[in-house]
């Protein structure tokens, strides 16, 4: 680990790889749906930070892999801290949409 290593940004393509490896998980956009509406990672699913707390819903084991991208990294940071104050255990920040190679769905 380098003296810088902790400025580094996630590498949401690695992220990605990481998240179709792991069986059961589930990879959470939480942009805005208006954002999300103008292109997504294929297979993930959108829940916007504002609406964080309705996570308990939709994914009621704590111990689901969640893997949780945003448009910059700033959001998924945020939703990461909420989602940890809840009780979830297995919790991968992937960073911003924007350094994402791969394919958009629409």
């Amino acid at each position: 680990m380098g003296l810088f290593d902790f400025m580094r940004s996630p590498d949401i393509n690695e992220g990605v790889k990481t998240f179709t490896a792991t069986q059961g998980a589930v990879l959470l956009d939480v942009r805005e749906r208006d954002e999300y509406a103008t292109g997504y990672i294929p297979g993930s699913v959108n829940l916007p930070l504002s609406e964080i707390k309705s996570a308990e819903d939709r994914f009621p084991d704590m111990d689901t892999p969640l893997f949780v991208y945003c448009l910059s990294g700033a959001r998924s940071g945020k939703a990461i801290a909420a989602l940890g104050e809840m009780g979830y255990t297995k919790l991968t920040n992937l960073g911003g949409i924007r350094a994402w190679r791969g394919e958009i769905e629409k």
